[in-house]
C-alpha cells in the first residue's frame, strides 16, 4: 500500500462528494465507491464496525436493531476522537454514548419506535487516530418473521433494501456469516452472489471463531476451501454478550483477539491474516484499490455533473452569492434582472416564439388569437334568434305598434325596435370575451412569476401589483365596450352602404327575399360554401361497432360537415347537410360515474321536427377531447349556422283553446305575413353590418386597452412600483429552501471541483494490488486433491492447488497477497496512514521479493 498515498488521500474526498449528494438526494446520479455490510440478525455486524472505529456507539438489542442505513465514514486524524452527523451540521459529539442515542432518537423520527424500518440513510462522520479512512454502510440484519409495526412483507423489504446498494458496480459487499452456523445456509454469501457471481466484489467476514463447538474449526473456510471467495475471508473475534455488557475495552478485546489467534492450533498460521486490524487494513487497501478501478468513469461522471452546475453556480456568482454568503449590494441588481426576465417571459408568451414552446396544448398568444377569431364569433352568433322567434317578435311589434288601427304601411319603428333588441343581445358575448382573455392574461403572468417562486416576497409582490392592474385594465375595457353597445343603440343607420335597403339593388335584393318568405333558408348564410374549422372529433354513431367511439376527421363548411378517415382528406365517410340543423352541447361522465369518472365534452346535431339527419340516425354525438376543443368545436357551429336549441314556449301563453300556437294565427292576415318578411330582411341586413363590426372592433379594444396595455406595465412601470412597494432587500429575501438549495448546489460544485482536482493528482502516481484470480471448486464443501493432475487444472489455479496444503503463507488469492511492488512483510504493522491534508507517515517497513507462484 506504500504506493497507494495518493490514493488513500483521494478516499475523503470521494466522503466530501458523498456528503453533497446525499444532502441534495442524489446517490442515484453518481455511484461513488463504498463498502457495504451484509449479514443476518446476530452475525456480529454492529460489532465488526465498534471494532474498526475502537469505540461503542451502536445501539444494540434484540430484533431488528439497524432500521436505517448508516454510512459510516471513518476519517483518520493526528489527535482527538470525534463524531458528526449529516442532520446535525457544525456539531461535534465527543462522547460515542451520545452518538448511539443520536442515531436512536433519529431512527424513531423516520420509523418510529416500533420497529419500523427505512431506507433514508443515516449519515455519520468518525474522525480519530485510531482508524484508518474507510466509507462502510451498515445495513438492516436479514430477517424472515416481522415484529412490532413491521409489515409482513419485511423480508422482502429489507431485501430490496440491502439490494439498492449491493447491487451498484461501485460498491464492495462485506459478507459476514458467523462460524458456528453452515456456511452454505449465509444468507449474506446468497445475496452477494446474486449480484457479484464472479466474486470480484466481495469480501468474506467470518464471526464468532471462539464459538464454535469443541474440535470444531474453520480452518478450511479461512484458507478458502470451502464456498471459495475470490477475495477470500477474514476471520476476527468479537467481545461476547457479557463483554459488552461489562463495558470491556474494545483495545484490551483486540488484544484478546489476537492472543486467540496466536495460540489456537488451527489459526496460528494465519494469525497475521485475521483478526480487526488486519481486516481494517484491507478493507482500507480493497477501497483504494476499487476507486482506482472506478476512476474513469467516476471523473467522467463528475465532468458532466460539474457542468450541469456550471451555469447555475455562475449565476450566484455574478450576483454576489457565494458559499452561503450574499452580497446586500446585489440585491437590487438581482431584482432587476427578476423583473427584466419577467418581462421577457411576459412578451414571449403574448407574441410567440422563444426557446420553450409548448407542444401540448395553446397557451398565451395563440389562446387568445383562439377566442378572438374563433370563439367570439360563436358567441355572437348564439345569441340570435331562429327564423320562427324573429317573425313572431317582429309580428308581435307590427301589432302593438298599430294598437286598435289595422295599419296600411310596414311601420319603421317595430324594424327599430327589433334591431335594437338583437344589438343589446351583443353586449353579453362580448363581456365574456373580455372575461376569457383577462383569465388567460392572469394564466400567463402566474406562470411567468413562476420561476421566481424561490424569492416569495417579490413573487407576490409583483403579482399584487401585475394582477391589480390587469383588473383596471378590464374594467376600462368592459366600459368601452358597454359604451359601444350604446353607441350603436343611439343611432340606426339605415344608409349604411351594406345595408339592403339603402340602393335599389338592395332593394330589388329585399323584394325577391319577400316573395321567397316561405323557404327554409338561413338567414346570413353565404351563397357559396366556406371553410371553418377541420379537426378530430369522435363519434359513436358510424363506428364499425354500434356503442364504440371512434375518431373522424371532421371538415365544417358554412352550409354542410364532412368527415373523413383522416386528416388527408381521401376516404370521406360522410357528407351532411346543415341546413336547418340544431345543436346542444353538455358535460357528461362516463359509464360508471361515481369520484372515477372521467369528464365527456359532447356536442349533439340534431333536426328539431325529428326527422332523420342521416342514413337511420336521428342524430349525430360528438365527443371533444377537452373543454377548450369543445368550446371551438360550438363557436365554429354558431358561425355555421347551427345554433343552440332552446326549450320549448310556455304553452299556456303562445296557444289558445284550439291549441293552436298564437304566432302563427297572426300570418294568416296576408298584409302582416309580408310587413314581417320586409323588416326581417332589414332586421337580418342590419344585423349582419352590427355583427362584422363586433367581430372587428372588441378584439381590438381588447387588444389596445388590456394586453398592450399590459406589455407597457410590465415594461416600464413594474420595477418602479417594486421600489415603491418596498426596500429591494426585503422584496429579494429567500425562501429558505433556496437558501438550503443554494447552499448544497455550491458545496456540491466544490466538492466535484476538489475530486477531480485530486483525482488528476492521484491518477499517474499510484498503484493498486492486482485482483487475485478466479477461484474455481466443483464441490464446495470438499478441498481440490492435491494429487490433482495440474495439467487439468486453470493455469491461474494450477499452482495454488498444489501447494495449498504443503504450505502455510497466505493463499494468492487472499487480498494481502504480497507483491513485489507494495505489499508489506507478512508480520509487519503498518501505521495508521497520514491524514487527508497532510501530516507525517512514518515510512513502511521495505517490502521483499515476491514468492514464486
Amino acid at each position: 500500500m506504500s504506493g497507494n498515498v495518493g490514493m488513500e488521500a483521494l478516499i475523503p474526498i470521494v466522503n466530501k462528494v458523498q456528503d453533497a449528494f446525499t444532502q441534495v438526494g442524489m446517490n442515484s446520479v453518481i455511484d461513488l465507491p463504498q463498502i457495504a455490510v451484509v449479514g443476518g440478525q446476530s452475525a456480529g455486524k454492529s460489532s465488526v464496525l465498534e471494532n474498526c472505529v475502537g469505540k461503542d456507539f451502536l445501539p444494540r438489542g434484540s430484533g431488528i436493531v439497524t432500521r436505517r442505513p448508516l454510512i459510516l465514514q471513518l476519517n483518520y486524524v493526528e489527535k482527538g476522537e470525534w463524531g458528526e452527523f449529516l442532520h446535525a451540521k457544525g456539531k461535534k459529539f465527543t462522547d460515542f454514548d451520545e452518538i448511539r442515542r443520536e442515531i436512536e432518537a433519529e431512527t424513531d423520527r423516520m420509523t418510529g419506535s416500533n420497529k419500523g424500518i427505512s431506507d433514508i440513510p443515516i449519515n455519520l462522520r468518525v474522525f480519530s487516530p485510531h482508524v484508518l479512512n474507510l466509507t462502510l454502510i451498515d445495513l438492516p440484519g436479514i430477517t424472515k418473521v416481522p415484529i412490532g409495526d413491521q409489515p409482513p412483507d419485511i423480508e422482502f423489504q429489507i431485501r430490496g433494501m440491502i439490494m439498492q446498494f449491493i447491487s451498484k458496480p461501485s460498491c464492495l459487499i462485506l459478507a459476514v456469516t458467523p462460524a458456528n452456523s453452515d456456511l452454505a445456509n449465509s444468507d449474506a454469501l446468497k445475496l452477494a452472489k446474486e449480484v457479484d457471481p464472479e466474486g470480484i466484489r466481495t469480501i468474506g467476514v467470518l464471526t464468532k471463531l471462539d464459538l464454535m463447538d469443541d474440535g470444531t474449526d474453520a480452518k478450511e473456510i479461512l484458507d478458502n476451501k470451502v464456498l471459495p471467495l475470490r477475495r477470500g475471508y477474514i476471520g476476527v473475534v468479537n467481545r461476547s454478550q457479557r463483554d459488552i455488557e461489562g463495558k470491556k475495552d474494545i483495545k484490551q478485546a483486540q488484544a484478546a483477539e489476537r492472543k486467540y489467534f496466536l495460540s489456537h492450533p488451527a489459526y496460528r498460521h494465519l494469525a497475521e491474516r485475521a483478526g480487526t486490524a488486519f481486516l481494517q487494513k484491507t478493507l482500507n487497501q480493497q477501497l483504494t484499490n476499487h476507486i482506482r478501478e472506478v476512476l474513469p468513469s467516476l471523473r467522467s461522471k463528475l465532468e458532466q455533473q460539474l457542468t450541469s452546475m456550471e451555469s447555475e453556480v455562475k449565476e450566484f456568482k455574478n450576483l454576489g452569492m457565494s458559499g452561503g454568503r450574499e452580497d446586500k449590494s446585489a440585491k437590487p441588481r438581482m431584482m432587476m434582472q427578476m423583473v427584466n426576465r419577467v418581462t421577457h417571459d411576459f412578451e414571449e408568451m403574448i407574441e410567440g416564439g422563444g426557446n420553450h414552446v409548448d407542444t401540448t396544448s395553446l397557451s398565451g398568444g395563440a389562446k387568445i388569437n383562439t377566442i378572438f377569431h374563433f370563439r367570439f364569433p360563436g358567441y355572437l352568433n348564439e345569441g340570435r334568434l331562429d327564423e320562427k322567434e324573429l317573425r313572431k317578435e317582429i309580428g308581435f311589434a307590427i301589432r302593438n305598434i298599430h294598437g286598435v288601427r289595422s295599419g296600411l304601411f310596414t311601420p319603421d319603428a317595430a324594424f327599430e325596435m327589433t334591431v335594437k333588441r338583437q344589438i343589446e343581445t351583443l353586449a353579453p358575448p362580448s363581456m365574456k370575451c373580455i372575461q376569457q382573455v383577462s383569465t388567460e392574461l392572469h394564466e400567463v403572468i402566474m406562470k411567468c412569476i413562476d420561476k421566481i417562486k424561490n424569492y416569495p416576497r417579490l413573487q407576490a409582490e409583483i403579482d399584487n401589483l401585475v394582477s391589480g392592474y390587469l383588473r383596471e385594465c378590464e374594467t376600462h375595457c368592459r366600459e368601452q365596450i358597454q359604451q359601444l353597445v350604446e353607441v350603436e343603440l343611439s343611432y340606426i343607420n339605415t344608409n349604411h352602404d351594406d345595408f339592403i335597403g339603402f340602393n335599389s339593388t338592395a332593394k330589388d335584393e329585399s323584394v325577391k327575399d319577400v316573395q321567397n318568405a316561405g323557404s327554409e333558408s338561413q338567414p346570413g348564410r353565404e351563397s357559396k360554401s366556406k371553410l371553418i374549422k377541420k379537426g378530430w372529433l369522435s363519434t359513436t354513431n358510424v363506428g364499425l361497432t354500434k356503442g364504440l367511439s371512434r375518431e373522424y376527421w371532421f371538415v365544417l363548411y358554412t352550409d354542410a360537415l364532412a368527415w373523413f378517415k383522416d386528416e388527408s382528406e381521401r376516404d370521406q365517410k360522410y357528407y351532411l347537410t346543415i341546413d336547418g340543423v340544431k345543436m346542444k352541447s353538455s358535460e357528461e361522465e362516463e359509464e360508471g360515474g361515481g369520484l372515477f369518472g372521467h369528464r365527456k365534452f359532447k356536442i349533439q346535431l340534431f333536426h328539431p321536427n325529428a326527422r332523420y339527419l342521416f342514413r337511420e340516425y336521428r342524430e349525430l354525438t360528438l365527443y371533444a377531447k377537452d373543454e377548450d376543443d369543445m368550446e371551438d368545436w360550438r363557436a365554429s357551429f354558431l358561425r355555421a349556422g347551427i345554433y343552440t336549441h332552446r326549450s320549448q314556449m310556455d304553452m299556456e301563453d303562445l296557444e289558445d283553446e284550439d291549441h293552436k300556437p298564437k304566432f302563427e294565427r297572426l300570418f294568416e292576415d296576408p298584409q302582416l305575413e309580408r310587413q314581417v318578411e320586409v323588416i326581417r330582411t332589414y332586421v337580418n341586413s342590419y344585423m349582419a353590418i352590427v355583427r362584422k363590426t363586433f367581430k372587428d372592433i372588441v378584439p381590438k379594444h381588447i387588444m389596445c386597452l388590456m394586453v398592450n396595455k399590459m406589455k407597457v406595465f410590465i415594461e416600464i412601470e413594474l420595477m418602479p412600483s417594486l421600489y415603491g412597494a418596498g426596500n429591494p432587500a426585503e422584496l429579494m429575501e429567500e425562501s429558505e429552501d433556496e437558501v438550503r438549495r443554494r447552499q448544497e448546489l455550491l458545496g456540491m460544485y466544490d466538492a466535484c471541483k476538489d475530486a477531480l482536482k485530486t483525482i488528476s493528482e492521484v491518477t499517474a502516481k499510484t498503484s493498486s494490488t492486482p485482483l487475485p484470480a478466479p477461484v474455481h471448486s466443483n464441490n464446495h464443501h470438499s478441498a481440490p486433491s492435491p494429487n490433482m493432475n495440474a495439467s487439468r487444472m486453470p493455469k491461474s489455479d494450477s499452482a495454488h492447488s498444489l501447494s495449498q496444503s504443503q504450505r502455510s503463507r497466505p493463499p494468492p488469492d487472499l487480498p494481502n497477497r504480497p507483491t513485489g511492488r507494495s505489499a508489506p512483510n507478512a508480520g509487519a504493522t503498518r501505521p495508521a496512514p497520514a491524514p487527508p491534508g497532510g501530516g507525517s507517515r512514518r515510512p513502511p517497513p521495505p517490502s521483499r521479493p515476491a514468492r514464486p507462484n
